[in-house]
C-alpha cells in the first residue's frame, strides 16, 4: 500500500510512504503514530497520522506560502470521512467525472479505490481531518433505508469511487467538538485506542444522521460571512475565561451585531450567549472532574467574578452543586 506526493513543476517526490498490507486488517493493540514535517518552498506545517483496528486518522495544519500543486497517486481501497476546517483544496481525477473542491468548515464521505490525479491547494491557511476506514468498518454502520446510502453501498461493491453526497455538507458545532477531542488527544495506549476508536464512531454517526435528514446549507448567508461566524465562534472557545458583548465580539471579525445574531443562529441553531454560557459550563465540569483547581479557581477560568453565582448557575444548568462533583 503506497502514497504519494510529488511537486509537477519541479518534478521530485515529496511524499512517499508505505504502508503495510496489513494496514487495514482489524488486530487488537495500542494506536501507531507518526508525524511528517513540511517546511519548504511551499510552506510549513505538518501532517500527524494515527492508526489502530482498520482505522487512519489523518490531521493536517499547514500555512502555505503560495498556491500549491500537486500529483498524488494511491493504490488502496477506503472510505473516507473528509473534513476541511480551513482552506480550500481541489482534487483532479480520473475517477470522478467532475473536479472535487472542499472549502472550509465542510465535509462528506467518499469511497475511492486507487486515486491518482492532481490536488490544488489554493489559500494560505489549511487545515483538515481525513478518517481513513476499510470498507468493511464502515458498511457496518451504513444504514439500508434511505436511497443515498444505497447508491454508496452500490458504488462500494462495484469498486466505483464515489462521494456519499454530490454536495458537501457544513461542519456542525458537535462535529468541531469531536475533532478536537481527536485532535487533541492525550490519552496513551488501549485508552487511546477506545477513546479515539469511540469517537470516529461518534463523528460518523453525526455525518450519516446529518446526510439522512438535511439537504446541504441553502441558508441567506456569504462565503465570507460564515467565515467570520465560525472566527467568533472560535474566539469564544479560546477566551472562555472572558466576556465580551456582542458588539465587541462582531467588530472583532469586522461584521456588525446583527449579522452575527442572526448567522450564528442560523449556523449553530442557537444564540451567541446560550452557546458561549453552554461551554463555559462544559469547561468547568471538565475541571471539577479533573479536581485539579479549587471550585473558585474554576469559577474564575470560565470567568465568573463571583464563586456564588457561578455556582447558582452550575445548579440550574445541571441539578447538581459544583461541591457535589468536587468531592
Amino acid at each position: 500500500m503506497t502514497l504519494r506526493l510529488y511537486d509537477i513543476k519541479h518534478k521530485h517526490t515529496i511524499v512517499e510512504k508505505e504502508y503495510p498490507t496489513t494496514f487495514f486488517e482489524p488486530k487488537e493493540g495500542t494506536v501507531q503514530e507518526s508525524i511528517t514535517h513540511l517546511d519548504s518552498f511551499m510552506g510549513r506545517g505538518y501532517y500527524k497520522e494515527l492508526y489502530f483496528d482498520g482505522v487512519h486518522i489523518g490531521i493536517g495544519n499547514v500555512k502555505l506560502a503560495q498556491k500549491v500543486l500537486l500529483g498524488f497517486e494511491s493504490d488502496f481501497e477506503t472510505i473516507e470521512m473528509h473534513f476541511t476546517m480551513k482552506g480550500k483544496s481541489t482534487a483532479r481525477t480520473t475517477q470522478f467525472d467532475q473536479p472535487v473542491s472542499f472549502e472550509a468548515h465542510s465535509h462528506n464521505i467518499l469511497y475511492t479505490n486507487g486515486l491518482g490525479g492532481q490536488m490544488q491547494w489554493e489559500s494560505e491557511d489549511f487545515q483538515l481531518c481525513e478518517i481513513n476506514l476499510r470498507p468493511e468498518f464502515f458498511k457496518r454502520f451504513l444504514p439500508h433505508d434511505h436511497h443515498l446510502f444505497d447508491r454508496f453501498r452500490n458504488a462500494v461493491e462495484k469498486g466505483k469511487s464515489s462521494l456519499l453526497h454530490p454536495e458537501h455538507y457544513t461542519i456542525n458545532h458537535q462535529m468541531y467538538e469531536i475533532l478536537n477531542q481527536i485532535i487533541h488527544c492525550d490519552k496513551q495506549g488501549i485508552f487511546k485506542r477506545l477513546f479515539l476508536e469511540a469517537k470516529v464512531i461518534e463523528l460518523l454517526l453525526l455525518q450519516l444522521e446529518q446526510f439522512y435528514g438535511e439537504s446541504p446549507y441553502q441558508g441567506t448567508l456569504k462565503k465570507q460571512e460564515i467565515d467570520k461566524i465560525y472566527a467568533v465562534r472560535d474566539f469564544m472557545l479560546q477566551n472562555l475565561d472572558s466576556t465580551y458583548s456582542l458588539v465587541d465580539l462582531a467588530h472583532r471579525v469586522g461584521t456588525n451585531e446583527f449579522v452575527l445574531k442572526k448567522g450564528f443562529k442560523e449556523l449553530f441553531g442557537t444564540t451567541v450567549i446560550s452557546f458561549w454560557a453552554h461551554e463555559k459550563m462544559e469547561h468547568a465540569k471538565t475541571l471539577l472532574a479533573d479536581q485539579a483547581l479549587n471550585i473558585s479557581e474554576i469559577s474564575d477560568r470560565i470567568g465568573y467574578k463571583n464563586q456564588r453565582h457561578f455556582s447558582t448557575a452550575f445548579k440550574k444548568k445541571y441539578g447538581v452543586s459544583p461541591s457535589a462533583l468536587y468531592k
